[in-house]
């Protein structure tokens, strides 16, 4: 971590099939030794499962009519990274030589890099056969609220639900 200045924020190029910079991140974070080709298929082909197996999920937003014309299996992608988003998270605050665990919020930023994080450590530990399978499945599930990753959420909310407590010790 640097000392002297914050490390400057880099812009990410959208995806080139469906122009969404939160899906490049996605894609960025699922890539293994600078493969990017490997990772773009994974994630289209997940896409694609989401789009033939949750056509019918689909719930109506309205933010999100200008993805759901792009694709119903995007929309689902985007359902899926809202549902797992944190609102609340703990960092350990030391006072006075004991270390609490104190409940802020999180910065939008941060919850989407969590989401991201969170989705793609619960896909791979899913026991599919293929990447592609597994990440779509884990995105079906989290859209629809629950999966491995939703539980991440709610096991960091009530974490911070049980430390409101020591909020006043907030910085």
């Amino acid at each position: 971590m640097s000392r002297r200045h914050r490390a400057e924020k880099r812009e990410v190029l959208p995806d080139p099939k469906f122009g969404d910079v939160v899906l490049t991140k996605f894609m960025n974070n699922i890539m293994v030794d600078g493969k990017k080709s490997v990772a773009e298929k994974i994630v289209y082909g997940a896409i694609e499962i989401l789009e033939k197996k949750g056509a019918n999920d689909v719930k109506a937003d309205g933010e999100a009519d200008s993805i759901a014309a792009k694709s119903k299996g995007l929309r689902l992608f985007h359902d899926a990274l809202k549902n797992v988003k944190p609102k609340l998270e703990v960092r350990s605050r030391r006072v006075g030589g004991a270390t609490y665990q104190v409940p802020v919020e999180v910065r939008s930023d941060r919850a989407l890099a969590l989401a991201i994080r969170w989705l793609i450590d619960a896909a791979r530990k899913r026991s599919e056969n293929t990447m592609v399978d597994r990440l779509a499945n884990e995105l079906l599930d989290a859209a629809n609220d629950r999966g491995s990753a939703v539980k991440k959420r709610d096991d960091t909310h009530k974490m911070a639900d049980a430390n409101k407590a020591f909020a006043h010790y907030r910085w």
